[in-house]
């Protein structure tokens, strides 16, 4: 059996989008490929899943009033002074 790869993010955590994020069709009541947050917007890291298939962490992200599931090359690190949460 292979091992989970390990999160980089926790947590808490202050994140970037690093791109545009769109809705796949997993995001309810809204219409599939409607973006949901731009790339620069500032969120925290308010769940860390895992993709079993894939063998990938997956992180729920809260941006301003919308949280996004996402991949560790759709985020990086946001300084913790400069997080404040940003509407997407």
């Amino acid at each position: 059996m292979i091992e989970p790869r390990a999160p980089i993010y926790a947590w808490g955590q202050p994140v970037r989008a690093t791109v545009d994020l769109f809705n796949d069709g997993s995001y309810p009541d809204v219409d599939e490929g409607a973006l949901l947050v731009r790339a620069g917007s500032l969120g925290e890291v308010v769940q860390v899943g895992h993709h079993a298939e894939a063998n990938l962490p997956v992180y729920m992200v809260e941006f301003g009033r919308t949280v996004v599931g996402c991949l560790e090359e759709e985020l990086e690190r946001a300084a913790p002074a400069t997080a404040a949460v940003s509407e997407a």
